[in-house]
């Protein structure tokens, strides 16, 4: 199991950003997609974003468009959730998943997990 290790998260006011961080081992990101689910209590866990670690292109879901933006730091190893304008329900746990394959909206196509950060906004 890859480790992967998500930091950022943290208690925050409406309208305030927070910038998500998940990190994994050199070669676990390359050649596949990076993706970010929430979940928030009593809610299932829903797809955020996601990007190809190679090509850079990347995925969001309608809730986050416009607002998250989904980035990759090859030299770091890093994927990156730049979260503006936050607002009460994006209040969840955030982890960060490794796809190999599938539709990058679902998360049965994941198949490496983090432990997840807590993000919560305050309206």
């Amino acid at each position: 199991q890859v480790p992967l290790v998500e930091s950022g998260g943290g208690l925050v006011q409406a309208g305030e950003s927070l910038r998500l961080s998940c990190a994994a081992p050199e070669g676990a990101f390359s050649g596949n997609i990076i993706g970010w689910f929430r979940a928030a209590p009593g809610k299932e866990r829903e797809f955020v974003a996601a990007i190809s670690w190679g090509a850079g292109g990347s995925s969001y879901s309608d809730s986050v468009k416009g607002r998250f933006t989904i980035s990759r730091d090859k030299a770091k190893r890093q994927v990156l959730l730049q979260m503006n304008n936050l607002e009460a329900e994006d209040t969840g746990v955030y982890t960060c998943a490794i796809s190999r394959g599938g539709s990058a909206y679902h998360a049965r196509s994941y198949d490496t997990w983090g432990q997840g950060t807590q993000v919560t906004v305050s309206s």
